[in-house]
C-alpha cells in the first residue's frame, strides 16, 4: 500500500519505500543516532546499516488515518536515550508531514545497539 493523491489533474502515488527513507534520513540527522540497525537482529545482535539501505531499518504502515512509522536505531554511548527518541520522533513527524503532505499518527524509536568508540 502506499499514499495517494488524487485531483482533477491526475493522481500521485508515494511508495512506502520513499517514506521509509525521508524517515530514515530525518532520524539520522539527530544528534546522538549512529545509524539505522536491522529490526530484530538475530541473536540480540543488531547490524548497521550503510545510507543506501537505511529505509530496511524503517517500517512503515499506512492506514486510513494516516501512517504509523517504527525506528530501529543505534545510538552512541553517553547520550540520554530519551532525549533522543523525543527528538527523533518530533523530526521524523514533521520531515515526513512536510515532504509527503500524509498525516503521521505515530512514530515508535527503537533502540537495536549502542556505539561505543
Amino acid at each position: 500500500m502506499s499514499g495517494k493523491f488524487d485531483n482533477s489533474r491526475g493522481n500521485v502515488k508515494i511508495a512506502n519505500s520513499v517514506i521509509a527513507k525521508i524517515a530514515g534520513y530525518a532520524a539520522t540527522s539527530c544528534y546522538g543516532v549512529v545509524g539505522m540497525a536491522t529490526s530484530g537482529g538475530k541473536d540480540g545482535i543488531a547490524k548497521l546499516l550503510k545510507r543506501e539501505m537505511m529505509d530496511r531499518g524503517v517500517k512503515v504502515k499506512l492506514g486510513e488515518n494516516g501512517i504509523d512509522i517504527s525506528l530501529y536505531i543505534i545510538v552512541e554511548y553517553g547520550t540520554n536515550i530519551n532525549a533522543i527518541g523525543e527528538v527523533i520522533r518530533s523530526s521524523v513527524k514533521y520531515k515526513v508531514e512536510e515532504m509527503s503532505g500524509l498525516n503521521v499518527n505515530t512514530v515508535d524509536v527503537n533502540v537495536e545497539g549502542i556505539r561505543v568508540n
